[in-house]
């Protein structure tokens, strides 16, 4: 959720009863205090930080996670064992996000509270496995005793329904919140997902750091220089010019990147994130008792 979830879609999540996230993976370290401040400001309900470990500045987001005193971190994209202990010292619940039952394992071992099983339907940055939901998280279920949380194609009730009927105790819902009225990114890029078919995603650079994207001229870049063989020096190059900023937060649908998961197929609107969660609620609970009847 870089460049997607700042504090104001982290607030408005949390205000409507969900777990609103900030993502600081696009954040410096001055810029994601502002957000925690403002979040904090905004709502009285809990929300958390998502940290991605590989993150140049990840050490002093930590920091300012702790002197602010976040309570809830969902750390990705590293090793479980950095920072969880120094994080539950000081009060706060770490969930690790991960693309393998291997991986759940780990993060248990690493005393982390929960784990996100994410499959590779998901946007964004992804596991090599290329697990799909519907068998990670019954794999990942199966072999941790901590709570499980699904995450990838995950965007309706329904959805989220047949994610607790495979074992999993909540759901993570990324690219349904991107194309939402709070979200930061530009919005051509929230147009672009609602005008998204199936198959119009991507999963590419897993000689680097594999993410799923909408395709477009960049994407198709990154397929072509993949096909002729380029290195992981080569493709990190490609990606590193500022692509997902120019994509998802100025508005640049054809040269830059936008990390959206396969589930965007099914989102139609660009709505407020209430709205969102009273829908997915909604269609959770009369699914439910359809179950039932």
């Amino acid at each position: 959720m870089v460049w997607v979830s700042g504090w104001r879609l982290a607030s408005a999540v949390s205000n409507a009863g969900g777990l609103g996230l900030i993502g600081s993976g696009s954040m410096y370290p001055e810029v994601l205090r502002e957000h925690i401040c403002k979040c904090k400001a905004a709502t009285d309900k809990p929300f958390g930080v998502n940290v991605p470990l590989f993150y140049k500045y990840t050490p002093e987001h930590i920091q300012i996670i702790i002197e602010e005193g976040v309570q809830i971190v969902f750390t990705s994209a590293g090793s479980p064992k950095t920072y969880t202990a120094m994080l539950q010292q000081h009060g706060i619940t770490v969930v690790h996000v991960v693309s393998s039952s291997k991986f759940a394992v780990k993060a248990e071992d690493a005393g982390c509270n929960a784990v996100v099983a994410e499959g590779f339907e998901a946007g964004g940055h992804n596991g090599r496995e290329e697990t799909t939901t519907f068998i990670l998280v019954p794999a990942v279920c199966k072999v941790v005793t901590i709570p499980v949380i699904a995450a990838g194609g995950i965007a309706t009730g329904r959805q989220m329904l047949a994610a607790m009927v495979l074992g999993a105790q909540g759901v993570q819902i990324g690219s349904r919140f991107a194309a939402s009225t709070e979200a930061s990114a530009h919005q051509l890029f929230k147009e672009a997902i609602v005008k998204a078919s199936e198959g119009d995603t991507m999963l590419m650079m897993k000689k680097t750091v594999p993410v799923r994207l909408l395709r477009n001229a960049f994407a198709y870049a990154i397929q072509q220089a993949e096909a002729a063989g380029a290195s992981a020096e080569e493709l990190g190059q490609l990606l590193g010019k500022g692509r997902a900023m120019h994509g998802m937060f100025e508005g640049d649908t054809e040269n830059g990147e936008l990390e959206i998961g396969q589930v965007s197929a099914l989102i139609d609107a660009v709505l407020p994130a209430e709205t969102i969660i009273k829908e997915i609620w909604s269609e959770f609970e009369h699914s439910f008792q359809n179950l039932l009847c």
